[in-house]
């Protein structure tokens, strides 16, 4: 299917073919007709692309930060890779989508195939929609004029925060889609409105929709206006609905409005707030998050739990569908803000119009409508055929792996780990198919699908490589036993003791099961070990993980998806000690900070020949400081390593140190070993047992 995609980094806009997703839980899959460019955000989002490195640090900051600190941890090079890699991915447009559902996914009982609905769907000929952000069109309302409901939505929420009254006075500064949705509106809900602007057709809608206006191009004053508009009493509120990154529009808003009156931010401006703006007048200032309540939080939108009316009377669902009844009542008129139609096939002239900053208004992308069969699912590339690719391995007979995830991690990381090892690469999976495109064009993968039964069912995969969410990981698992793959699974095994019980009790022996513990095969972490094989003492280990915060709605932190920290990266560390200690775990405590998000923890091991480790797992401290550290005591000697770059040695008659010029924490030796073992026909790298081991303590702590 035909899909937009921007690059970060150079601003190109492309249409790509990409595999058309899968239905999914909570969700619609639905047909697109139509969609609207939304020309605030996307052009800033081109516009973003488009400049230069030192252009994009300065329109962000914090993220400049976070790279130094990185630099600082990690090393110049693993940090210049991260950023890069990160531009590079494609970023999917689009968020104002018509069209008719043609199938609906487990958990939805409110629509059903053949509903016409809006959703904030991408550009693409199919999308995969979370019910709570669809809404049914009523029969009277064009596809054309639906395709406006998404901003109406946005414009309605800002309406709202700003709770205006019969007869108030408000102010509309900038009249683009959003601002002229926001101008009829209020009108409909019986305000006088003002609108400002510099545009004079504009302008000129805005009058025909009943506000007055302000034409900054003739050097109006809005001041001045404003407080005739008001009677001199000074207006009600502001709706700032423009893109600027000047502080003035806020300080000229504060300056029109009366005592106590309230400002709203829809749109994108300076906000270096002046104290006596808003403290003589006693004003109120908010920002307006999107469509309505809902937004952003995963219970909601992923999940499908919706609030209760009686307590939230007006979700981000509930905001389309009454800018939908207001169209359909006939009191929003937008087709006077349809300024340009296109094809799918002729997108790309759509953004020549907003990234050139030519007259336009509301700009339409027409579907002609996709035919969906099992093909469509996969995309084949333009690489040699499996037939053509086997004629030229049959000699060294190549591993053939396939990759289910194509998240950064996978990207970054893994797959280009397994690519140096000269594997074949078949068919990389991915739920949306932008990532899977990404990372099948850049590693020359023979396809990308969106539908993971196809990694299994293809009798040429060998190998398995699982980088999914971590709730799908036993899943995919016990599938790749039962079609006898290798599995290569990156952390964790499982997140629950009953998925971890139904593997072992269904593994099969005869393939590999390995899960990606990269730390114990870091070329330092390996000279401990030999160095500690000379020692027969017991000894005690400290290590200390400088996890950082992550917000309680990430995904990692939610029990049902993530399984929490301790089970979704604290496991590393569990494995780290009993490979140098090299014995069974047999006890394990922990004491937990009571925090709300429960993720600072020091764990405690005993291992069978009387070794203790201590793992402290920190979220609360400062991202400049390294993450990983490891201490090492035994027969009077030390070893501490830090943050996989500097290893130190004390009290060692032949060994110092082993300094690396870049991080390493065994990612590509971790990779090669699975890769050596199939090929080679050897036992796992990990034994099972120990896999086994050391997934149940974590879930144990994590349960705990």
């Amino acid at each position: 299917m035909k899909q937009i995609l921007q690059s970060l980094r150079n601003g190109k806009t492309e249409i790509a073919n990409v595999p058309v997703p899968l239905s999914s839980k909570n969700s619609l899959l639905i047909r697109s007709s139509r969609t609207l460019v939304s020309a605030g955000t996307e052009r800033m989002l081109v516009e973003f692309g488009k400049a230069g490195l030192i252009k994009k640090a300065k329109q962000q900051p914090d993220k400049v930060k976070m790279v130094l600190d990185k630099i600082k941890t990690d090393g110049l090079k693993p940090t210049l890779d991260a950023v890069f890699n990160k531009l590079n991915q494609p970023l999917p447009l689009g968020y104002c989508n018509v069209g008719k559902i043609i199938e609906v996914g487990d958990g939805v009982t409110n629509f059903v195939v053949g509903d016409r609905v809006v959703s904030n769907g991408k550009h693409a000929e199919v999308v995969d929609v979370p019910k709570n952000l669809c809404a049914k069109i009523p029969e009277s309302v064009s596809d054309e004029e639906a395709a406006f409901t998404v901003l109406g939505a946005i414009a309605l929420q800002g309406i709202r925060l700003i709770k205006p009254t019969l007869g108030e006075t408000i102010v509309v500064t900038g009249l683009g889609l959003i601002g002229l949705l926001t101008v009829q509106l209020l009108r409909a809900n019986g305000c006088r409105v003002l609108g400002v602007d510099f545009d004079e057709n504009k302008l000129n809608l805005a009058s025909k929709f009943g506000a007055e206006v302000v034409n900054l191009s003739k050097n109006q004053d809005p001041i001045s206006i404003s407080e005739s508009f008001s009677r001199g009493r000074g207006v009600d509120g502001v709706i700032i609905t423009a893109s600027s990154q000047s502080n003035e529009l806020i300080h000229q808003a504060a300056q029109m409005c009366r005592k106590r009156g309230r400002i709203v931010l829809v749109g994108v401006t300076g906000l270096n707030l002046s104290r006596d703006d808003f403290f003589q007048k006693e004003l109120t200032f908010q920002v307006s998050a999107s469509y309505g309540p809902g937004r952003y939080d995963p219970n909601y939108e992923e999940k499908g739990q919706d609030y209760p009316v009686g307590f939230v009377r007006w979700t981000e669902q509930r905001n389309f569908e009454a800018v939908l009844d207001m169209m359909d009542a006939g009191l929003l008129d937008v087709r006077q803000l349809i300024s340009h139609k296109f094809d799918i096939s002729k997108s790309i002239d759509a953004y020549e119009i907003i990234s050139n900053n030519k007259p336009s208004l509301g700009i339409l992308l027409k579907y002609p409508g996709i035919e969906i069969d099992a093909s469509s699912h996969t995309l084949k590339l333009n690489i040699p055929s499996k037939n053509e690719r086997n004629n030229k391995v049959e000699k060294n007979q190549k591993i053939k792996v396939s990759f289910i995830g194509s998240g950064n991690y996978a990207s970054s990381v893994l797959i280009p780990a397994f690519k140096s090892t000269n594997v074949e690469l078949l068919s990389v999976i991915s739920k949306a198919g932008v990532s899977g495109i990404f990372a099948a064009k850049k590693f020359q993968f023979a396809e990308t699908s969106t539908d993971s039964n196809r990694v299994f069912d293809d009798k040429e995969s060998d190998a398995v490589v699982i980088t999914s969410r971590h709730d799908t990981h036993s899943k995919f698992v016990l599938q790749g036993v039962k079609y006898g793959k290798h599995i290569f699974v990156e952390k964790p095994l499982c997140i629950s003791l009953d998925e971890l019980e139904e593997i072992k009790s269904k593994y099969n022996p005869s393939k590999l099961l390995m899960v990606g513990f990269n730390r114990r095969f870091s070329p330092q972490v390996q000279k401990m070990k030999d160095l500690l094989s000379s020692v027969n003492d017991t000894k005690s280990i400290v290590m200390t993980v400088n996890a950082g915060f992550i917000p309680l709605d990430h995904w990692t932190q939610d029990l049902e998806i993530g399984g929490g920290r301790i089970i979704g990266e604290a496991c590393h560390f569990i494995d780290l000690l009993r490979f140098i200690i090299d014995k069974p775990i047999t006890n394990h405590s922990f004491s937990r900070m009571k925090s709300p998000s429960n993720d600072t923890i020091s764990i405690n091991l005993i291992f069978l020949d009387g070794s203790i480790g201590t793992i402290h797992y920190f979220s609360n401290g400062s991202k400049s400081y390294p993450k990983e550290t490891i201490e090492v005591f035994s027969s009077g000697k030390v070893l501490r390593l830090d943050n996989f770059r500097k290893l130190t040695g004390y009290g060692w008659k032949n060994f110092k140190k082993m300094n690396l010029f870049r991080q390493d924490k065994g990612q590509k030796a971790c990779v090669k070993a699975f890769v050596d073992s199939i090929e080679q026909g050897l036992p796992s790298p990990i034994p099972f047992e120990e896999i086994i081991e050391v997934t149940k303590i974590s879930i144990e702590i994590e349960n705990s």
